[in-house]
């Protein structure tokens, strides 16, 4: 059984756990008395409110929504009690207080049987979606429902803005620092200007340098909530955040920078619960020695093993779609100092610096990725990594670039490992150039990437770079060179969908992108 099918099988069997489970760490977010139902992506309206049967926690719908939304002919028969629901082939009966439906002629154990309540027929929703082959996810924390039927998951692509939270950059601003209301407005507001785009997932930046945006055992608050690193918010952004995003229908990942551990700050003006104060032996620092950059070192495990703990953190108590990681691994530029860990913690005997980095990311790539689906098989993991791989000069299996930064040069990053050994569910290489920037043409990249992932499990969403329309670089003039990208990656089955480059950069609707999204996403507006 292949991973893809095996986590769907996983969340299948899971819906019921979810909707007895009730102690979620996503407490502190006020949880929605309305169920809401998504299909598709498109919110289901519903004349009569579904509702959740107490003990048996089977959900309950109009049996309208089954006929109206899933093309499904269905009728009700008063004096047998009985419902008959019919679509490709499958015909389900349900009779009121039978502990058995019939199947295609044949019985099949019932928890719960249809209902007629105020003279409307309530059928249980979780049933009547597995006969007819829609997979269903339910969120506790937003009381929504995910519904994806056959014709839904054959174009299930991917359309996800990253939101950046450092620097304030994406959300929250500034100006609401300690106001929760404000923050919580803000990011409402992101959501529905968003997904009136086509966006149906977002990428939510919760750790940035070694901090978090949810309670954490392992890093101090982010100074990006309150402006004080540590100061705690009045409530728990990462749990809200959720919340809000499931009740649209969207998908919520959880991106972390895992190995950045400052943004100019100093260690002196760190949180005391900061692992640059708690752990200086993990600290690299490269850079102006009045203001250096400092990097958690990817060489000692231990300090590994942190951040995957961070990690996990989320994993275990949230309800999150993905996590998902940036290329922060070693970085590009400068001078790394850490020889004397290349020295200590060489166990293997790897003979260069070069190779024995990337062994350091590899494993925890490696380790991440077994933590994560022996916890929660659904959680999809993945990595954002630098848009080139190598060049051709320097291996003839790279793509025909001249990039002066590569993936596996320059970060560490042996991104062909992780997709061969299927330790990533899905990379998104940032392919930040037009299709006529000579020194890496957009084409050549998405070619070269669905190359790379084809005949794998591992999915391929490709990152875009609308911060550059309107710039002097080539191919950035017109908003249509993102159209002109979309349509390109059609051509490939590989690529699943796109990430944008980022939530603030779409909204300013840069070049005139935003109707154009629309037309192409095929957006239907209110």
């Amino acid at each position: 059984m292949t991973r893809a099918l095996y986590r769907t099988t996983f969340l299948l069997l899971s819906f019921v756990i979810y909707l007895a489970s009730v102690g979620v760490s996503e407490a502190n977010a006020a949880t929605p008395s309305v169920i809401t139902i998504y299909l598709d992506g498109k919110k289901i309206v519903t004349d009569v409110p579904p509702y959740i049967v107490p003990k048996v926690n089977v959900t309950m719908v109009p049996i309208s929504v089954i006929g109206q939304n899933l093309k499904a002919s269905v009728s009700w028969t008063p004096k047998t009690k009985t419902a008959t629901i019919k679509k490709s082939g499958t015909t389900i009966e349900l009779k009121a207080g039978q502990k058995y439906a019939t199947v295609n002629g044949e019985k099949v154990a019932l928890n719960y049987s249809v209902q007629l309540v105020n003279g409307r027929t309530m059928v249980p929703l979780r049933f009547v979606s597995d006969q007819l082959k829609v997979v269903v996810t339910w969120y506790q924390s937003a009381q929504t429902i995910k519904l994806q039927s056959p014709e839904g998951l054959a174009d299930d692509t991917l359309k996800g803005a990253w939101v950046s939270t450092v620097y304030n950059l994406d959300w929250p601003s500034k100006a609401s620092y300690g106001d929760s209301a404000r923050q919580q407005q803000e990011y409402g507001q992101m959501l529905d200007e968003l997904q009136a785009m086509g966006i149906n997932a977002v990428f939510v930046q919760v750790r940035s340098a070694a901090d978090s945006l949810y309670p954490s055992q392992y890093a101090p608050w982010s100074k990006y909530l309150t402006g004080t690193q540590g100061l705690a918010p009045d409530y728990d952004p990462l749990a809200f955040m959720i919340q809000e995003t499931h009740r649209r229908g969207m998908a919520f990942h959880a991106w972390f920078n895992p190995f950045r551990a400052n943004t100019g700050e100093t260690v002196e003006t760190l949180a005391s619960s900061h692992v640059a104060v708690q752990h200086p032996e993990w600290i690299v620092k490269t850079g102006k020695a009045e203001s250096p950059k400092m990097y958690i070192n990817p060489g000692i495990p231990e300090a590994r093993q942190h951040i995957i703990d961070a990690i996990m953190e989320t994993v275990k108590g949230y309800e999150i779609d993905g996590v998902h990681l940036d290329d922060y691994f070693y970085p590009s530029d400068g001078v790394f100092p850490d020889d004397e860990t290349f020295a200590s913690y060489n166990a293997g005997g790897i003979t260069t610096k070069e190779e024995w980095r990337r062994d350091n990311i590899n494993a925890f790539v490696r380790d991440l990725d077994q933590a994560i689906h022996k916890t929660k098989p659904g959680v999809q993991f993945g990595i954002s990594p630098f848009g080139v791989w190598r060049n051709q000069a320097q291996d003839p299996t790279g793509s025909n670039t001249t990039a002066g930064v590569t993936a596996y040069d320059s970060m560490s990053a042996d991104v062909r490992t992780w997709i061969r050994q299927g330790w990533v569910d899905y990379v998104v290489p940032q392919i930040y150039w037009s299709l006529s920037f000579k020194a890496a043409k957009y084409d050549t990249l998405v070619d070269w990437w669905a190359n790379e992932v084809r005949g794998t499990d591992v999915k391929l969403y490709i990152g875009h770079a609308p911060y550059k329309l309107g710039t002097t670089e080539a191919g950035w003039n017109a908003a249509q060179e993102i159209i002109d990208q979309l349509v390109y990656n059609r051509q490939y089955f590989e690529v699943k969908g796109d990430i944008f480059f980022s939530a603030k950069e779409l909204r300013k609707n840069p070049l005139g992108l935003v109707p154009l999204l629309q037309s192409f996403y095929k957006v239907t507006r209110s």
